[in-house]
C-alpha cells in the first residue's frame, strides 16, 4: 500500500532521514504566488568623518595636511623641538571638480578616489577625507534647516491651539446660555471621546457591511495611504490563468481582514445580586433541559421524511409556561429552530465534561462549528471544578461558506451530575443571559440561544451515550437560496450536526491518544504520528475559519457569478502558523444532483483526483503515509508524494490532507508542505510554528424540493424522487493563495479573475468526473456554475 514504506529501515530513532523520502527542501506552491525577489546587496556604511579642523577648513572643504620637510641641520638636531603641521589649501580648481563628483556620488569607491587624486595631484588620503568632511558639512546644513522649519511649525501649533482655547471659553450653549463646556473639560477627555465614538461608529459600519454584504466607508474617513498596486500574476496555475474576467473593472473592493479579530467587549461581569439569580435560572433551565432529553412524545414529533424529531412548540408552551420564549407573544420576526438527537460516542462522560467547560478544549472538539469561544466568568466554580460549575460564555457559531452569517452569543453554561432512575448523568445546559443583564451589544442575525445541551451517561469500555437538545430563536433574515433549505430545516445549527460531529471527533480523539498502532507507514514513532495529527488538526482549523464569515471576516460577491455564489476577500497575516503576506481567499458553492458520499469519495481519493487536471496539474498522488481517523475508511490522514516529471530523489513535493465524514456533510482539506517541516513534525518537535495555506471542499447532503413546472421537457435525474425531493449536496470549494509577501499590497483585477476562472475550472471538472461514473442517462443539469464559464445552469429552486 505504501511504495516508499521501505526507507523506514534507514530511520534511526524518532528522525526521519531527509535523503531517502524527502531528499531536499521545497517552496510550498500555495506560497509561492509571486516569486520571491533577492533583497539588494547591503553597503557597509565608511566610518565617520574627521573631525573639521578650524573655520578655514570648514570653508575651504579640506581636511588634509601637509608636513614641511626638515633641513639636514633640524634632522641632525634632536633637541630643538619639531615644527607645528602647515595645513595645505585646496586650489579652487581642485575643490570645484571635487564639488562637481560629490554632486553624482557623493560615496566615491577607491577606484574612483585614486583616479581623482591622479587628476588632481593629490593624494588617495587627502581625497577620502575631503568627500568625508563635506559629507559632514551637508548632513550639519541639513539638521540646521530641518531644525528651522520644525521651530516654525511648532510655533504655528502654538499659536492654533491658543487660538482654539481661546475660541472654546467664549462657546455658549444655545439653549440655556451657560457655558458650552461645563466644568472645563480637558482636551484629553474630548479625545478619548471622540476616539471612543469613532470606534463605535467603525463598529457599527462592520456590523451593517456585513448584514448588507458590501463595505461601508466611514464618514470623513480620510482615505488610506497605500502602495500602487503589484503585479501579482498567477504563476501558481499558469495552464488555467489566461482569460481575463471582462466585467471584474466594476467590481467593489476586496475588503480586508484585520491581522487579528479580538474578542468582542462587553464588559460583562455579574455582581453578587445577578449570580443569585443566574444560579435560579440555571437550576430552572436544567430542569428543563432534563425533561427535553428524556420526553418523548407528544413534546417532540419525528418527521417521517427524515427521521428527526421536531419539537412541538405548544407542548412546549405547556409543559413550561415560566420559560421567556413561552411568557411573552411569539414574534414573527425572530423563527424557532428546536432539535433532538442521540448518540453513543467513544469518550467517556468525564473527558467529555471537561471538553466542553473548556472554552479552548470545546472549540477544538468542534472545529467546524465553533468559529471561536472564551470563558468571560467563572461565575460558580463548583465541586473540583465541574458538579455544580457556571460560567459565562461567549461563542460565534459558523457554516463553512460566506453565504451564511455566523451565529454569535453570550450564554450561562451549567454542568451538573444527577441521578435519574437510579443511574448516574452529567448534564450541561446553555441558557440565554440577556433575560437578566441588559449590556449586551447586539449580534446581526439576532440570535438568543433558549436551554440547550445534552446529557451524557456512561456505558462501558468507556462510551458514552449523549442525547443532544438544540433550542433557540433566530431574528428572520434572508438566507441565500442554495442555503435556504439547509438552514431553515435546522440542519445548519441543529442537534443532528453537533452531535455527528461530536461522534467524528471523539473518534479522531481515540485514535490520537492510540500508542498500539503498527500501520504507520513512513511514520517513525507514535510520538511522530501525534505530531503530524496535530498538525492537519490545525489546518481544518484554518481552512474551517478563513472560508466561513467569522471574526467580522467580509466578503465580495463577484458579479459574474451566474447563481452569485462566488464571494472573495483578503487578509493580513504577520502571525506564525501562516504565511506572511496577503492572503487572497476565494470560496463559491454549488449544488450537485449526486449523492453526499459519492462526491467524497471522488474529492477523498488521490487517485481518482489526481484525474482532476486542475487539481493536481496532471501529476500522480502517492500515498506514503496513512493514519486512520475512525471507522469510515474516509476518516484518515495521508502524506502524499506528489510525483512530477522532474521528481527524483533529489526534488520531492508533499502534501499533507486529511479527510472526514460523518451524517451532517464531510470535509476534504490539503495543503502543500515542504520536506522540512514535516521531517520537523516527524522528528516530535513541536509543528505549531509550520506555515500551513490550505484548500479544501465541504460536502453537505441536502434535499431540494422542485417545482413540477421545471420538469417539462426536460429528463429527470436518477436521484429525484416522485414527490419533487432532489437528494443531492452542496459542494462548497475553498481556496486561499499567498497574493504577496507584502501585506500591505492591492489586490490586482487580473489576480481576481485568475482565481474565480480557477474555481470555475475546479467546478466543471469535477462535475464531468461525476457524471462519466454515473449512467449514460443522467443528464447534466441542476448544476450551478461559477464565474464567467460558457455552460451556465442554475440550481433548482427551493
Amino acid at each position: 500500500m505504501y511504495g516508499d514504506c521501505q526507507v523506514i529501515s534507514s530511520m534511526g530513532g524518532n528522525v526521519v532521514s531527509s535523503e531517502t523520502l524527502f531528499s531536499s527542501p521545497i517552496q510550498n506552491p500555495n506560497f509561492n504566488f509571486l516569486p520571491f525577489q533577492p533583497l539588494p546587496p547591503m553597503i557597509p556604511k565608511e566610518e565617520n568623518g574627521l573631525l573639521l579642523r578650524g573655520k578655514e577648513e570648514m570653508d575651504s572643504g579640506s581636511g588634509s595636511e601637509q608636513v614641511e620637510e626638515k633641513s639636514g641641520n633640524e634632522q641632525e638636531s634632536t633637541e630643538q623641538p619639531p615644527k607645528k603641521k602647515r595645513y595645505h589649501r585646496h586650489t579652487a580648481r581642485q575643490i570645484q571638480e571635487m564639488e562637481a563628483v560629490f554632486k553624482e556620488c557623493p560615496h566615491p569607491d577607491d577606484k574612483q578616489r585614486m583616479k581623482l587624486s591622479q587628476e588632481l595631484g593629490l593624494k588617495p588620503r587627502q581625497v577620502k577625507f575631503w568627500f568625508q568632511n563635506r559629507r559632514t558639512q551637508m548632513k550639519a546644513q541639513q539638521d540646521r534647516s530641518d531644525n528651522v522649519i520644525l521651530r516654525a511649525e511648532n510655533e504655528s501649533l502654538k499659536n492654533e491651539f491658543y487660538r482654539l482655547q481661546a475660541e472654546l471659553s467664549k462657546l455658549v450653549c444655545p439653549n440655556c446660555g451657560g457655558p458650552a463646556v461645563p466644568g472645563g473639560i480637558s482636551f484629553e477627555e474630548l479625545r478619548i471621546e471622540n476616539a471612543r465614538l469613532r470606534e463605535e461608529l467603525e463598529r457599527v459600519c462592520a456590523i451593517a457591511s456585513r448584514y448588507i454584504g458590501r463595505p461601508i466607508q466611514t464618514m470623513g474617513a480620510a482615505p488610506a495611504l497605500m502602495p500602487p498596486s503589484l503585479d501579482l500574476d498567477m504563476n501558481m496555475y499558469p495552464r488555467h490563468f489566461t482569460e481575463p474576467m471582462a466585467s471584474c473593472t466594476e467590481m467593489m473592493p476586496v475588503p480586508m481582514l484585520p491581522e487579528t479579530a479580538s474578542f468582542p467587549e462587553n464588559n460583562l461581569v455579574l455582581v453578587e445580586e445577578e449570580k443569585t439569580v443566574a444560579m435560579e435560572l440555571a437550576m430552572s433551565s436544567m430542569d428543563e433541559l432534563v425533561k427535553m432529553c428524556r420526553t418523548n412524545e407528544p413534546l417532540w414529533i419525528r418527521n417521517n421524511e427524515n427521521g428527526r424529531e421536531l419539537l412541538n412548540l405548544e407542548e412546549h408552551a405547556r409543559m413550561f409556561p415560566w420559560a421567556p420564549s413561552n411568557l411573552k407573544q411569539r414574534s414573527t420576526e425572530f423563527r424557532t429552530e428546536a432539535g433532538r438527537d442521540s448518540a453513543v460516542v467513544i469518550m467517556n462522560s468525564v473527558t467529555l465534561v471537561d471538553a466542553f467547560l473548556d472554552a479552548n478544549k470545546w472549540t477544538e472538539l468542534f472545529p467546524s462549528i465553533v468559529a471561536r469561544a472564551k470563558t468571560v466568568q467563572v461565575v460558580s466554580a463548583g465541586v473540583s471544578g465541574t458538579n455544580g460549575s457556571l460560567q459565562l460564555m461567549y461563542a460565534e457559531l459558523q457554516v463553512l461558506s460566506p453565504l451564511v452569517p455566523t451565529r454569535e452569543a453570550y450564554f450561562l453554561r451549567y454542568c451538573q451530575q444527577q441521578n435519574l432512575d437510579d443511574e448516574t448523568y452529567w448534564a450541561i445546559v446553555d441558557f440565554p443571559i440577556d433575560g437578566f443583564h441588559n449590556n449586551l451589544q447586539a449580534s446581526f442575525p439576532l440570535y438568543r440561544r433558549r436551554p440547550s445541551g445534552c446529557l451524557i451517561q456512561d456505558m462501558p469500555n468507556g462510551y458514552s451515550r449523549v442525547t443532544w437538545v438544540e433550542h433557540a430563536e433566530i431574528e428572520e433574515k434572508p438566507v441565500h437560496q442554495i442555503f435556504s433549505h439547509f438552514v431553515y430545516n435546522g440542519m445548519a445549527f441543529g442537534a443532528h450536526r453537533w452531535l455527528a460531529v461530536l461522534e467524528r471527533q471523539c473518534e479522531r480523539v481515540a485514535s490520537l491518544m492510540a500508542r498500539n498502532i503498527t500501520d504507520l507507514g513512513v511514520i517513525p514513532s507514535p510520538e511522530a504520528r501525534k505530531n503530524l495529527m496535530r498538525l492537519a488538526q490545525r489546518m481544518i482549523r484554518t481552512f474551517c475559519v478563513n472560508i466561513s464569515t467569522s471574526s467580522g471576516q467580509l466578503w465580495t460577491a463577484l458579479p459574474d457569478s451566474a447563481d452569485d455564489t462566488v464571494r472573495i476577500t483578503t487578509r493580513k497575516v504577520t502571525e506564525a502558523g501562516q504565511p506572511n503576506g496577503l492572503i487572497l481567499c476565494a470560496v463559491s458553492t454549488t449544488w450537485l444532483p449526486y449523492p453526499h458520499d459519492q462526491v467524497f469519495d471522488l474529492l477523498r481519493d488521490e487517485r481518482s483526483r489526481s484525474q482532476l487536471e486542475v487539481l493536481s496539474n496532471g501529476n500522480a498522488l502517492h500515498e506514503v503515509a496513512h493514519i486512520a481517523n475512525g471507522a469510515h475508511p474516509g476518516n484518515c490522514i495521508s502524506l502524499l508524494r506528489i510525483n512530477v516529471a522532474s521528481n527524483s530523489s533529489q526534488h520531492v513535493e508533499l502534501m499533507l490532507q486529511e479527510s472526514c465524514t460523518d451524517r451532517s456533510g464531510s470535509l476534504v482539506v490539503y495543503s502543500t508542505v515542504d520536506v522540512d517541516s514535516v521531517q520537523l513534525a516527524m522528528s516530535g518537535e513541536d509543528p505549531s510554528c509550520i506555515p500551513l495555506l490550505p484548500l479544501g471542499f465541504f460536502i453537505t447532503p441536502v434535499e431540494l424540493i422542485r417545482d413540477a413546472s421545471d420538469d417539462q421537457g426536460k429528463s429527470v435525474p436518477p436521484s429525484e424522487e416522485a414527490n419533487g425531493h432532489i437528494s443531492g449536496s452542496l459542494l462548497t470549494v475553498g481556496l486561499q493563495v499567498l497574493a504577496s509577501t507584502v501585506p500591505s499590497a492591492k489586490i490586482n483585477l487580473s489576480s481576481i479573475a485568475a482565481i474565480n476562472n480557477h474555481l470555475c475550472t475546479t467546478v466543471h471538472q469535477i462535475t464531468a468526473a461525476l457524471s462519466s461514473s454515473t449512467a449514460p442517462s443522467c443528464p447534466d443539469n441542476g448544476i450551478g456554475v461559477l464565474g464567467s464559464c460558457t455552460e451556465p445552469a442554475s440550481a433548482p429552486e427551493k
